[in-house]
């Protein structure tokens, strides 16, 4: 059967989506939770390197990037109930802009959900290093070792990784709530949050400009304000193991940002603000909230303040290597990607195949970057161009997302809507400038530049995949079918 774009669907027999069958469990908390934990790392870490431009830029940033994913997940709210499939990003798209488009967007998803949690699993093992006094020649042991761990419980049913899912979440939201309360009488914010000055200097006094480096350190920080919330966008990718998906996806998506802009909020305001840490020395940090703990409480008990640490990335790693799931299965089941790779398990019904590949490639990117560079340059470039290479991936994969957001709100106004977004197109809109205006301030680095010509790369692949053969061979998955059904 050919189609618009030059794709053509194969036959296959009901034993097809027979051995491709997913396990209907999350309600609103489990959904709450997977979002929430997607993203939660990054209020331990990551986020800090923007105070260097002093921490009114800092501020101004987030409420930027909170306007933008606040656009987003209201237009995800709308989109997932109404195309609740696994394919989320990429069904939401080829409904809006048809195969191609549904694949490019993939694509972006597919570069953030493979290379994020190998991010992750380094600072992981950085940390669990640090604790152990393990040698530096044993990290790839570490990372291997929390693989293993978290993507078995992954496969091992729909309703584990779940209950895992909201035990880590709570528990690190937990230690983030801690920390507020210990911090909260003890902070000096005009003393230690402004205590950097024109240029980048410290100041010893504090006390100095909100925005030293002017308009331009806003501009500056958007990228590190985008750590406070990256990845809430995975949550629809769980459409068809929701109970309920037209009633629960949009509740689940909203609690979950506004749990994160609270986060986000306290976060900012007391970590720099807390006597003898300060903004100046925070932009520089590893693990900020972790520095946080120690001015507090002494670094005599820093290993028990490092495992607590670990809680915040052990749930962004396990939920992202559930999206990452989800993402490869949806996109093979639909022939895009090798259809081998979409068969679920069959006694726990989960993508075993998709999270095992995908934690391979990943694996072995690491791997390689660590033996051709060495410890100390794979290291940088593990944290550095990685983290970059995902970055970019959302930040396109938002801007389609959004123009698909736009472009069936005016194309396919008979999609029934259980919920609407109050902000409309307008909002849809607001996130595609604030996307752009972020993406280009990442290439403004060159350390994303070099990571943009390694996505390219990867990009260059799999288009000529599609175009010789994965376009010859798509199957009538329920994001095929229903983008079909809806252009008819």
């Amino acid at each position: 059967m050919q189609q618009a774009g030059g794709v053509r669907y194969a036959q296959v027999d009901p034993a097809y989506f027979a051995r491709r069958g997913l396990r209907r469990y999350a309600g609103i908390w489990s959904l709450w939770a997977l979002g929430v934990g997607a993203v939660i790392s990054g209020h331990f870490s990551g986020w800090n390197l923007g105070l260097a431009n002093g921490w009114g830029s800092m501020l101004l940033a987030t409420i930027a990037i909170a306007v933008m994913y606040l656009g987003l997940t209201f237009s995800l709210a709308e989109l997932s109930p109404a195309l609740p499939h696994t394919g989320a990003a990429y069904s939401f798209a080829r409904t809006a802009m048809g195969p191609w488009g549904g694949f490019l967007t993939g694509l972006a998803e597919n570069v953030e959900y493979v290379l994020t949690p190998a991010v992750i699993v380094y600072f992981i093992g950085s940390y669990m290093g640090g604790i152990f006094e393990t040698p530096v020649a044993w990290q790839p042991l570490w990372w291997l070792a929390f693989y293993v761990v978290f993507v078995g419980l992954n496969i091992a049913g729909v309703e584990l990784s779940f209950k895992v899912t909201l035990v880590v979440t709570l528990l690190a939201l937990a230690c983030l709530a801690v920390f507020w309360a210990s911090a909260l009488p003890r902070i000096a914010f005009a003393r230690w949050a402004l205590d950097v000055g024109p240029g980048g200097v410290k100041l010893d006094a504090g006390h100095g400009p909100f925005l030293p480096q002017g308009l331009g350190g806003v501009l500056a920080a958007l990228p590190f304000a985008v750590w406070l919330f990256l990845a809430i966008e995975q949550l629809p990718l769980a459409a068809e193991e929701s109970v309920d998906p037209r009633r629960d996806m949009a509740p689940g998506i909203l609690s979950g940002i506004a749990t994160l802009i609270a986060s986000a909020s306290l976060i900012l305001w007391l970590n720099p603000s807390v006597p003898g840490v300060g903004a100046h020395a925070l932009a520089k940090s590893g693990e900020p909230l972790l520095d946080g703990f120690k001015a507090l409480y002494g670094a005599g008990i820093a290993k028990g303040l490092a495992l607590v640490a670990v809680l915040g990335l052990v749930a962004s790693f396990h939920t992202i290597i559930f999206a990452k799931g989800r993402q490869i299965y949806s996109l093979s089941r639909a022939g895009y990607f090798p259809s081998v790779l979409s068969l679920t398990h069959g006694r726990w019904q989960t993508p075993h195949l998709a999270m095992i590949v995908g934690s391979v490639v990943a694996l072995a990117v690491m791997y390689a970057l660590w033996l051709s560079l060495g410890a100390e340059r794979g290291a940088a470039v593990i944290g550095g161009t990685l983290l970059n290479m995902a970055v970019f991936g959302a930040m396109f994969s938002y801007i389609m997302q959004a123009v698909s957001f736009i472009l069936l709100r005016k194309n396919r106004p008979e999609i029934e809507r259980p919920f609407r977004s109050p902000l409309g197109v307008p909002g849809a809109v607001v996130t595609v400038v604030i996307a752009v205006v972020t993406l280009y301030y990442q290439l403004s680095d060159a350390t994303y530049r070099a990571g943009v010509l390694w996505v390219a790369l990867w990009y260059a692949v799999a288009v000529a995949y599609f175009a010789v053969h994965g376009r010859k061979r798509l199957i009538l998955s329920p994001e095929e079918e229903f983008a079909l059904r809806r252009a008819a």
